[in-house]
């Protein structure tokens, strides 16, 4: 059975989980609609990716008008 034969100090213990970290989103803007997007992804507003539509977007339903 694999025992360390000495205790690991905290410091080195926290300094191999130093790249452990995450890192934050990267959006840019959508060169059509300027809302923020993920990278190299379709654009959840409007649809398109490239400067073109690839995604028919819907319009929007507002589910309290449609239930009564």
């Amino acid at each position: 059975m694999a025992v360390p034969q000495n205790k690991i100090s905290k410091s080195r213990r926290n300094n191999r989980r130093a790249h452990d970290s995450l890192t934050g989103a990267n959006p840019n803007e959508c060169p059509s609609c300027g809302e923020l997007k993920r990278p190299h992804h379709v654009c959840p507003s409007c649809g398109s990716y490239n400067d073109r539509e690839v995604v028919a977007m819907a319009p929007e339903v507002d589910l309290d008008d449609d239930a009564a």
